[in-house]
C-alpha cells in the first residue's frame, strides 16, 4: 500500500512538472506572439506616420515652388518638376529608422549640381526656396530623431592615401583666395575678369590660384577662354568644409 503510495506521488509529481513545463511554454507563446503583435502594430503606426508626414512634406514644397518660384520663365515647368523629384526623394527618408550624413551630404552634392547648370541671374530666387525646402525636411528629420549630424561612429581611416589627399584635397584649398574662389563659383559661373575683381588678384596671381584648383579637379574652364564653373567634386569639398566648421563652431 506505502508502495502504491509513492508511486502515485511520483505520478503525480511527473504529472505536475509536465503541466508546469506547458504552462511555461504556453506563457512564452503568448509572450512572443503578443510581442510580435505589438511590433506589427508599431511598424504599422510608423508606416502610417511617415506615409501623413511624407504627404504634408510634398505638399507643403508643392505649394511653396507655385508661390515663390519666378513666374515669368520659360524654364519655370522644367524647373518644377526637376525640384519636385529632389524634394519627393528626400522627403522619403523619412521612412528610414535612421539616416546618416552621408545621405543627407549626398542630397546637398545633388542639389548643388542641379545649380551649376541653372543658366540665369534669376535661377538664384528658385534655388533659395528650394534650398529652404530642403533645409526645412532636414530639421523636420532632427526632430524626429533619425537623423543627428553630430553623430559619431567607428570609422577605418587607416586606407587614407596621406599624400593624395594633401595633394588633392587639402593643398588645394588651404588658401583663403582658392576658398573664395570657390565660394563665389558655388551660386554661379565666373569670369576671369569677376574673379579678378573679387580677390584683387592681378592675372598672374589669380591664375596660379585658378590653376590649383583646376588641377585638382574642384573647378573647370568651359572653354578656352570662357567662364569657369565649380565641378562636383569642389561642391562636395566645399559642403564638407562648410559642415566640419559648422559642427566645430556649434559644439
Amino acid at each position: 500500500m506505502i508502495k502504491k503510495t509513492k508511486q502515485a506521488d511520483q505520478e503525480l509529481a511527473e504529472i505536475k512538472k509536465k503541466l508546469s513545463e506547458v504552462q511555461n511554454e504556453l506563457k512564452r507563446f503568448i509572450e512572443q506572439s503578443n510581442k510580435q503583435q505589438l511590433e506589427l502594430i508599431l511598424a504599422s503606426s510608423r508606416k502610417e506616420m511617415a506615409n501623413a508626414m511624407i504627404g504634408y512634406v510634398i505638399e507643403d514644397a508643392q505649394n511653396s515652388l507655385d508661390d515663390k518660384m519666378v513666374k515669368r520663365c520659360d524654364m519655370r515647368d522644367k524647373c518644377r518638376t526637376k525640384f519636385m523629384e529632389f524634394l519627393e526623394k528626400n522627403a522619403e527618408s523619412l521612412r528610414q529608422d535612421r539616416i546618416s550624413s552621408e545621405a543627407i551630404m549626398e542630397n546637398r552634392s545633388a542639389l548643388s549640381a542641379l545649380r551649376a547648370h541653372a543658366p540665369h541671374k534669376k535661377c538664384d530666387i528658385c534655388f533659395t526656396e528650394v534650398d529652404g525646402l530642403f533645409d526645412k525636411q532636414v530639421g523636420l528629420m532632427k526632430s524626429l530623431q533619425i537623423y543627428d549630424p553630430c553623430e559619431t561612429k567607428v570609422v577605418d581611416v587607416t586606407a587614407i592615401p596621406e599624400e593624395d589627399v594633401v595633394a588633392q584635397v587639402l593643398e588645394p584649398v588651404s588658401n583663403k583666395t582658392r576658398i573664395q574662389i570657390l565660394k563665389a563659383l558655388y551660386y554661379d559661373t565666373k569670369t576671369f575678369t569677376a574673379l579678378a575683381e573679387l580677390t584683387g588678384f592681378r592675372a598672374g596671381n589669380l591664375l596660379f590660384h585658378l590653376q590649383k584648383l583646376m588641377g585638382s579637379g574642384m573647378i573647370i574652364q568651359r572653354h578656352e577662354g570662357g567662364d569657369y564653373m565649380i565641378t562636383d567634386k569642389g561642391y562636395k569639398v566645399l559642403l564638407m568644409i562648410n559642415e566640419v566648421y559648422g559642427n566645430l563652431n556649434n559644439k
